[in-house]
């Protein structure tokens, strides 16, 4: 176990050394607690959700592995997020997508979903201090298919049309319960497997669509627009395409979503944050690890993680930002992929406030480029982690290491025995 004592004597050493560049260690620590990721529920039970209606995921994804343990209903899915939450520093949300209803065993089919079907969420969001984002949910139905809003088929089309809609008002209705705005995050897998004869007729439909969805104003949620590459057995077209959802959301004042697993590998997506806050009014972030596709693996503390946090905090543009994860790992204890990743999550975001933003830009300023790329190197090997375990000592969760025996001892007890 961590000593408390050893823990504050590195911090000393750690506000000194960050002291030495203009960058006082306390302030990052204020600035981190302001950070609330949207933690994502189908982490804990393989995208499964409490509908009934049995049958496969779809929609070009899938999870991997059959590790024992998975949440089976709701209260489990409850348990979990709780535990999880438990080991991860700071104050945060929970992001539901629509599947994830308490329909009471009954058979609500997607375009008959109402707020009373998540009343039970906020209150139990309430009661554990975190407020609800939620998500609109296009696949694993039979309507599904491989087109949902951009189907020419007008009937499965306003099925999708109205089932988006309905959770655009039960997103209306959490943020009014919670007094914060509710994010509602819309994506769907629509595409090809092959080339298709026309790209712009099933962009067409799906722009009318979203027109005809966002007609009606509300003032307690925000609308997300969330692209992809591709999707198993889509692979040759997507219709909500980066492209298509920049141009709608720059065009309609929508705010875009970047899953960090949703562009081909050698993208910078941290590039595009300062474009999109010229053009879009805010952003919503999916941090997901792609590799090869988006295999949705557990995140951890990359170099791209990294670039992408750095960014958000040289734009200054943490409170235009919102930081879900979206990642479903189900090869390993499923709580240690959650708390690992939204530890890793915030390990970057630690390292970006820390950074002497104001010096690196003073030597850009002058022409100084060997000093800013030299510092920018030093500073990855400068005490952050000191930093990060103050965080947690004053959170109250597990410093460093310690989490994971307490992870293994629940799974002993309780995942276990599912």
């Amino acid at each position: 176990m961590v000593k408390e004592s050893n823990v504050n004597k590195a911090f000393e050493v750690a506000a000194e050394r960050y002291a030495a560049l203009g960058v006082d260690v306390n302030k990052a620590l204020e600035e981190i607690k302001k950070i609330s990721l949207s933690l994502h529920c189908w982490q804990t039970d393989d995208v499964t959700g409490f509908e009934n209606q049995g049958g496969s995921l779809t929609g070009g994804i899938q999870v991997t592995g059959n590790y024992p343990g998975r949440a089976r209903n709701m209260d489990e899915v409850r348990a979990d997020i709780l535990k999880a939450k438990s080991y991860i520093p700071g104050s945060h949300r929970l992001s539901l997508h629509e599947i994830y209803g308490d329909f009471q065993g009954k058979k609500v089919d997607r375009d008959e979903v109402e707020p009373c079907h998540f009343q039970t969420w906020m209150e139990w969001a309430k009661e554990n201090g975190m407020k609800l984002d939620f998500n609109s949910t296009s696949f694993s139905h039979p309507k599904s298919g491989d087109l949902t809003l951009a189907n020419p088929d007008d009937s499965i089309r306003n099925f999708w049309i109205e089932h988006t809609k309905r959770c655009r008002w039960i997103s209306e209705e959490m943020g009014k319960f919670q007094n914060d705005p509710c994010m509602l995050n819309i994506w769907i897998h629509d595409g090809s497997k092959e080339i298709p004869a026309s790209r712009l007729k099933y962009r067409a439909l799906l722009e009318k669509s979203l027109d005809e969805i966002f007609e009606t104003e509300y003032a307690h949620m925000k609308d997300c627009i969330e692209a992809k590459l591709f999707g198993i057995g889509l692979e040759s077209y997507t219709v909500g395409s980066y492209d298509f959802y920049l141009g709608y959301g720059a065009k309609k004042g929508k705010i875009v979503t970047l899953d960090t697993g949703h562009f081909h590998l050698t993208e910078s997506i941290a590039d595009k944050i300062s474009s999109l806050l010229l053009f879009t009014p805010e952003i919503m972030l999916h941090v997901s690890r792609p590799i090869r596709w988006d295999s949705d693996h557990v995140v951890i503390l990359s170099d791209d993680l990294l670039d992408l946090s750095r960014e958000l905090v040289r734009c200054k543009a943490l409170d235009r930002s919102h930081i879900g994860l979206d990642y479903f790992d189900a090869t390993i204890n499923r709580i240690g992929a959650y708390v690992i990743g939204c530890r890793a999550t915030l390990k970057a975001f630690m390292q970006a406030l820390l950074e002497p933003t104001g010096k690196l830009l003073a030597y850009e300023s002058e022409g100084r480029y060997f000093e800013r790329l030299a510092l920018q190197e030093e500073l990855k090997s400068l005490p952050w982690n000191a930093v990060w375990d103050m965080y947690c000592l004053q959170s109250g969760v597990p410093v460093g290491e310690d989490f994971i025996p307490e992870i293994l001892k629940y799974e002993q007890e309780v995942t276990s025995k599912r």
